[in-house]
């Protein structure tokens, strides 16, 4: 077990750096960027002309007149402060400095891209002066360039996190709780009444989009059902602004238990509906894979009880490939549901990442992308210990 988890954990930071990698160079590339943003402000503003100086703040503060490696090793590890090649000490240009370079001009408030060199370069002693972040490796991602302007990107993810965590925590281990049982049942029960009322549910769970069970609830338990004078949740939002009243249950203070609780209940049950209906028939395909095999029907020619079996033989072996689903419950947990919480305006970690690429605030979403990458590799580690506590035959080498 030991040689397994060193040589997983030495994998774990190469597909680390491999994966930092590839998403950082996505966003570099992605169109829009600091200087598009102050373009189109200078454009509402009804600016005619775009002052040399604002380009240059706007550089320096994203770090755009860095060579890209030398960023991208600023971000990932804080370091350096100067050059990473060459001889230590020396200047080293990491801007364009060399004849043919692409360097942008705005002449009369348009901008052209030309090939030209630059007239100034970046040295070891500008570098020097600039404040660098300890690097995302070592839980420091920077601060916030648009959406908290300044402000630590731990500080924007703190306040989301609850959040998220309050809704995805909740919907997926009710998931889990009804989707092993309704699939062992199912398959126990294979071809039954409850067999084909469980599938077809499932099936439509798996089908439908989930913004569209997000816009049906919040039609039919919302808007429909305040109409006709019943009980009703709130359409949206974590946090009640202002007290309401709701028939058969009274007052609810802005801000209070309950109001939370009502309000969490339409996105959480969407997400467990979607979540259960593929966990379940995943459990359902396993379980009567294993029912078939030898040592359950000897198990039962040998005059066990039909319980022993499925729970004792059955089910412990059947939960070895959905296992393999839990890989990716933590990712699921911290990163939210994009479109979920945009349909219910739930403020999480998938409406900020959302806000956050939308607002070309590439602190925080290549925080985010890292957290999550962070998050999958240790999902698989778990998951490869759980092995060997589903199925003893399973030994780690």
């Amino acid at each position: 077990m030991t040689t397994f988890l060193i040589r997983r954990l030495i994998q774990m930071v190469l597909v680390t750096i491999v994966a930092a990698v590839i998403s950082y160079g996505l966003l570099y590339v992605q169109p829009g960027g600091p200087i598009d943003v102050l373009l189109a402000e200078r454009q509402n503003s009804g600016a005619n002309r775009i002052n040399e100086a604002d380009i240059q703040r706007v550089m320096q503060r994203f770090e755009l007149d860095l060579a890209v490696p030398v960023r991208f090793s600023r971000w990932l590890i804080g370091w350096p402060k100067g050059p990473i090649f060459g001889s230590v000490g020396a200047d080293w240009v990491v801007g364009c400095a060399t004849p043919g370079q692409v360097r942008l001009r705005y002449p009369d408030g348009r901008v052209e891209i030309v090939e030209e060199g630059c007239e100034k370069t970046v040295t070891l002693a500008d570098l020097e002066g600039r404040k660098v972040s300890g690097g995302v490796v070592f839980g420091d991602f920077g601060e916030s360039q648009v959406m908290l302007r300044g402000r630590p990107v731990t500080d924007l993810i703190w306040s989301r996190l609850p959040y998220t965590l309050y809704l995805m925590g909740g919907s997926t281990l009710l998931a889990i709780l009804l989707a092993v049982p309704l699939g062992v049942y199912s398959a126990v029960k294979q071809y039954s009444r409850f067999d084909y009322i469980v599938t077809t549910i499932a099936f439509i769970g798996t089908s439908v989009p989930s913004f569209v069970f997000g816009i049906f609830f919040i039609l039919l338990f919302s808007v429909l059902a305040q109409r006709a004078g019943l009980p009703y949740l709130p359409p949206g939002d974590a946090v009640g602004v202002r007290d309401y009243t709701i028939p058969l249950i009274g007052m609810v203070e802005a801000g209070s238990f309950l109001d939370r609780f009502l309000r969490v209940l339409m996105p959480c049950g969407v997400l467990t509906i979607i979540s259960l209906a593929g966990w379940s028939r995943f459990v359902r395909g396993s379980m009567l894979e294993v029912l078939q095999q030898d040592y359950v029907r000897t198990a039962r020619a040998k005059g066990v009880r039909e319980q022993v079996v499925i729970l004792k033989h059955a089910l412990r072996n059947s939960l070895i490939p959905f296992v393999t689903l839990l890989a990716g419950v933590l990712v699921t947990i911290f990163s939210g549901a994009l479109i979920t919480e945009a349909v219910f305006n739930w403020p999480g970690i998938g409406r900020l990442f959302v806000d956050a690429l939308s607002r070309n605030d590439y602190n925080v979403a290549m925080a985010i992308l890292f957290i999550n990458v962070i998050l999958l590799l240790l999902g698989y580690l778990i998951t490869d210990v759980l092995y060997t506590i589903v199925d003893p035959r399973i030994r780690l080498s």
